[in-house]
């Protein structure tokens, strides 16, 4: 039989064939795929023509198609719906995946015949996309080791090996442990949990098949928990579980991989002639060294550390209140933060989640991307990968420009977190493609879903995220999208937050569940007027893992990775009542592919422009300016990689801008 991930998807915008493609499919559909890639990279390798843009550049552009399609299929859902089969296939590709890419990217004919095409650049009349995807594949070569000695090749080829299996074990150990944890709560723990917790707990409990509720590691169920059980037993069980992924000894434990992983990434980057990782990683990202960084990360360090101290007080405070004479902890703090902001501002979460239900904020994030770019969205009835998944088309003026899948709910089989990703990118070489673009999130499912502040955040988020991959415009698929610098691929998410606190944006969609009535003005006034609120808490725990991730990556790598952790935070003066965002553990961003080591600054990086590009639209007078958006689409949004970030962000806003709107925007300003 014709195996469905090889064959021609005849679906629906050439969805790929959920309902036909089976586990057993993949093993050796990804061994014809990378039969086939090594046979068109030994063509161009071997080919007697000169080497010329079509025969070399761009015949690495289609060289791997198949094998790009199936990756595409297998690791969205080994991300969103794992299994057994599907992580025992993960742990056996890791090392055939990364020699096949070592291979491509350490052939010395190939890197040659690139080569050559970049030295006669000047002559061959090269679009600006064309000098782009020449000069990025070119460094690609020489930042995976094409220049390298034959046996420095071999032993960059073992040490890509090792790092892709140890990637794969750190991402599986994380998962069991946030799947195989959970704490039963009795009836008599239930006091004080709103309903909408106790419903929530409830159905995890079915889902887990015990008799009651549960608590689980699942942000949306775990965090409601911290903030408002009383029982402090029990929040310290809960956080010090959450904490401890990845950490609780025996096979899952990922503290030695850490180390490993790191001696790897500073063995790499001194064969290729950096000091360090963080050196090595930073030559190509928007702030260029780790000096740029820690400059940032620290101007606002200061003002967030000064803030949390004072909040940290008043806690304590709250907690002597209620006769508690101990020390302010970490599972203290949103219990208590949550019981301030109640009295200080007359604010509570489940005063707001009736007026959040998943289906409106979709709808606001839809609407939103109507106003601002024109695109509108059709429900699709089409077989996709999981029940709780749903997908979209998405059209503009009648033109077709994208699919979008939304895949909403927490399950065991979902890896934590919130990610966009893509079952297709857009490209127009090679035959043209619009995109296939997925968001998979981890709220706490319920009839119906209702939402937090910070879970509808996230789904904004996210959508922006998505709306850089559907409106991407470029010719090449390896520019596409949000195939760019680390430290700017979160501008399109971070700034599209902004919108869902536009007022007149939540006076359209904010509305409660049962009876459709907007939520209250005064309540939606309350609610914005506490964005900065407990902000010396978020901007510490972030800017802590930043900085303990660049410390991990610059100069000699620690042999004690949790002792260096340790030596960073108190360095840093870290309040005790205060944890890492994520600590090293569990810290999958930095060493579970490793995408953002070295990296994770990066969303603060982004946040700087994000700050200003919102207030764009604030000096336009309106936050859907058809010229604001427009140019906002031209240059950040449809252009990819296809520019350098620096370039993109100047012709949007006409400058680049400084900290400052964060910091106001954060509430840190005045600041001591």
């Amino acid at each position: 039989m014709t195996n469905p991930l090889l064959s021609h998807w005849d679906t629906p915008f050439a969805l790929p064939p959920f309902a036909t493609i089976t586990d057993a499919d993949f093993a050796p559909a990804f061994k014809a795929a990378l039969a086939e890639g090594r046979a068109n990279i030994a063509a161009i390798s071997a080919s007697t023509e000169a080497p010329t843009f079509a025969n070399t550049v761009e015949a690495l552009e289609t060289a791997e198609e198949s094998l790009d399609r199936v990756s595409g299929v297998f690791y969205n859902l080994s991300g969103a719906d794992s299994n057994p089969a599907r992580e025992a296939l993960q742990r056996d590709l890791a090392p055939l995946l990364s020699a096949y890419y070592s291979e491509r990217a350490l052939n010395p004919a190939l890197f040659a015949r690139v080569d050559a095409v970049w030295q006669a650049r000047d002559s061959l009349s090269l679009s600006p996309e064309q000098a782009r995807l020449l000069e990025l594949q070119r460094r690609g070569f020489v930042r995976a080791g094409a220049a390298l000695s034959p046996d420095q090749m071999q032993r960059m080829t073992a040490l890509n090996e090792r790092s892709a299996v140890i990637g794969t074990q750190f991402a599986q150990n994380l998962l069991a442990d946030e799947r195989d944890w959970f704490m039963d709560l009795a009836e008599t723990d239930l006091g004080g949990l709103p309903d909408f917790l106790v419903t929530a707990a409830r159905d995890a409990g079915a889902e887990r098949g015990r008799p009651g509720a549960i608590i689980t590691l699942s942000r949306s169920l775990i965090v409601p928990f911290l903030q408002y059980s009383p029982r402090r037993d029990l929040r310290q069980t809960a956080f010090q579980a959450w904490v401890a992924r990845g950490e609780n000894g025996g096979a899952t434990d990922n503290r030695a991989l850490v180390a490993e992983t790191l001696a790897i990434r500073h063995e790499r980057a001194q064969m290729l002639g950096y000091p360090d990782f963080a050196a090595y990683k930073l030559e190509t990202e928007m702030a260029g060294n780790p000096g740029a960084v820690r400059d940032l990360l620290m101007r606002v360090w200061a003002p967030a550390r000064a803030r949390a101290l004072v909040d940290a007080g008043v806690l304590s405070g709250m907690m002597l209140e209620d006769g508690i004479n101990d020390d302010l902890a970490p599972w203290d703090w949103r219990y208590y933060s949550g019981k301030r902001r109640k009295a200080e501002h007359d604010l509570d979460e489940s005063a707001l989640k009736p007026y959040l239900s998943l289906e409106a904020m979709i709808a606001a994030a839809f609407d939103c991307a109507n106003r601002l770019f024109g695109l509108e969205f059709r429900p699709l009835d089409v077989p996709l990968y999981h029940p709780d998944a749903r997908a979209w088309e998405v059209t503009r003026k009648g033109e077709h420009v994208a699919v979008f899948i939304g895949d909403y709910f927490a399950r065991g089989s979902k890896r934590s977190g919130a990610w966009m990703s893509a079952f297709r990118g857009q490209r127009k070489f090679g035959g043209a493609e619009r995109p296939v673009i997925v968001n998979v999130c981890n709220f706490v499912k319920g009839d119906p879903a209702l939402l937090s502040w910070d879970d509808a955040r996230t789904l904004f988020h996210e959508f922006g995220h998505a709306l850089h991959g559907m409106l991407s415009d470029v010719t090449y698929g390896a520019l596409a999208g949000t195939n760019v610098a680390r430290d700017f691929v979160e501008l399109p998410s971070q700034l599209y937050e902004h919108w869902l606190s536009v007022p007149e944006v939540l006076e359209r969609h904010a509305r409660h569940w049962q009876t459709g009535v907007p939520m209250p003005a005064d309540l939606r006034d309350r609610l914005l007027a506490t964005s900065t609120y407990d902000q010396g808490f978020s901007t510490v725990e972030y800017v802590a893992s930043a900085l303990v991730d660049m410390a991990f990556h610059e100069g000699v790598p620690p042999a004690d990775p949790m002792a260096k952790q340790a030596e960073v935070l108190a360095g840093l003066g870290m309040p005790r009542a205060i944890t890492m965002r994520h600590a090293t553990p569990h810290f999958a961003h930095v060493f579970s592919g490793g995408g953002y080591a070295a990296g994770y600054y990066s969303y603060m990086w982004s946040e700087v422009m994000d700050a200003d590009a919102f207030q764009a639209f604030d000096e336009a007078g309106d936050p859907f300016d058809a010229a604001t958006a427009a140019r906002l689409e031209t240059f950040i949004l449809s252009s990819g990689g296809s520019v350098e970030a620096d370039q993109l962000y100047t012709a949007f806003r006409g400058r680049m801008p400084g900290p400052e709107a964060l910091l106001k925007g954060r509430g840190l300003l005045d600041a001591a």
